[in-house]
């Protein structure tokens, strides 16, 4: 039996993905945010998609702060959009390291 793999939704798109799709971003209890990369830091947490355009829509409604209720910087935003490209790249070298 293969085992049921949690969901998680995406606070810019509402569609619901497996989190390795998903990057989560935490606001600690000193109203700190930071990304997660473990998915296992404590705090409130909300999740953005893997995808460059979609963390930019984030930027532009400042979904972020909605989700977690929390004061978000046009810098963070830059940091996410710039870890969702890294992680991206980094897959497409592993893929085609498998080949």
């Amino acid at each position: 039996m293969k085992k049921k793999e949690p969901l998680r939704k995406c606070v810019v798109t509402f569609e619901r993905k497996s989190k390795k799709e998903l990057v989560r971003i935490v606001r600690n209890s000193d109203q700190s945010v930071s990304i997660d990369p473990t998915g296992k830091k404590n705090g409130r947490g909300a999740y953005v998609s893997l995808d460059v355009e979609v963390a930019k829509i984030a930027k532009q409604k400042n979904a972020l702060a909605q989700a977690l209720n929390a004061k978000v910087t046009e810098e963070f935003y830059d940091e996410l959009i710039d870890y969702i490209d890294y992680q991206i790249a980094r897959r497409e070298l592993l893929r085609q390291n498998e080949k």
